[in-house]
């Protein structure tokens, strides 16, 4: 396992992930019952903007920070408040040195009856992960895959919560491993909130990965439309070689107000982070094909 997030660490993928994750959190929130929250492949928690790794990919500075100093207001403040009161917060001098990754966001909105496990294979980085939050008593780090510990971990005792799916796609068949846990743990779990984090690097495995998922789950399962969400952004065009250009999740049964929300943020987000101007979004309703409703511009 070679990948370092610490490259990534708040570039534009980090910010649309973060920005569904936090949404889905305060959603979670509204009722007084406590829940789960689950990450299958964790990272070490937050992340050195000062660092060796950032500093030599400064992925960042087109991201949290382009974010940061647009200062939005209105609507897009509201949705975008959990993750950007995360970031001053972690941040209070006037440099921005600190992300926090999934772990440190979910940490920061969840309550005291809120519970999380956090699963990172990589033994480094899962001993830092745990020595992190070895004083939280909310929080469960295991170091083990986090594909095959969600049969483990489902349906959490809560009976409420979210799973994170987050891989480093390190193996060409990473979208195949996802698609196998994913089934796995919605047969176990169908009632939970799931997020899929995926590139848009090799499109025909995203479009395969995301089509044949949501078919799986309407004709198998008997999911409706509404319950499968699609979130993609790029900040170039895609069919030019090179570095990530594009990002997204898929969203099982994602909150009624997230694909709303997501309708504001999208564009605005979509302006404010593009590179050149084959930059674009995408926010499907259904992900079946012959029944897609895809704003892209």
């Amino acid at each position: 396992m070679n990948y370092r997030h610490a490259f990534h660490a708040g570039n534009f993928a980090d910010l649309l992930k973060h920005a569904v994750l936090a949404l889905c959190l305060e959603h979670l929130k509204k009722k007084p019952k406590p829940f789960r929250y689950i990450d299958t492949h964790a990272g070490i928690g937050a992340y050195d903007l000062a660092g060796d790794e950032a500093r030599r990919s400064p992925e960042w500075t087109d991201g949290i920070a382009r974010l940061l100093n647009a200062a939005p207001d209105g609507e897009i403040a509201r949705i975008l408040a959990p993750l950007l009161d995360t970031v001053k917060a972690m941040n209070p001098g006037p440099e921005l040195t600190t992300y926090p990754g999934s772990p440190e966001l979910a940490a920061r909105l969840m309550r005291d009856t809120d519970r999380m496990t956090l699963c990172e294979l990589h033994p480094a980085d899962a001993r830092t992960l745990d020595a992190r939050y070895a004083r939280d008593a909310r929080v469960k780090v295991e170091a083990r895959d986090g594909y095959k510990a969600l049969s483990g971990l489902l349906p959490p005792r809560e009976t409420r919560g979210l799973v994170l799916v987050d891989p480093p796609y390190e193996h060409r068949d990473e979208m195949a491993h996802m698609a196998e846990a994913a089934l796995r743990a919605l047969k176990k779990w169908p009632l939970g909130t799931y997020i899929f984090w995926r590139p848009l690097k090799d499109l025909w495995a995203a479009e395969r990965f995301d089509v044949g998922f949501a078919e799986w789950l309407m004709e198998d399962q008997g999911f409706e439309p509404e319950k499968i969400l699609r979130a993609d952004l790029w900040v170039r065009d895609l069919d030019v070689e090179g570095k990530l250009a594009g990002a997204g999740v898929v969203v099982v049964n994602p909150p009624f107000t997230l694909e709303p929300d997501l309708k504001i943020l999208l564009p605005w987000l979509c302006d404010l982070l593009a590179q050149d101007d084959g930059a674009g979004w995408r926010l499907d309703g259904a992900i079946a094909e012959g029944s897609l409703s895809v704003d892209e511009f």
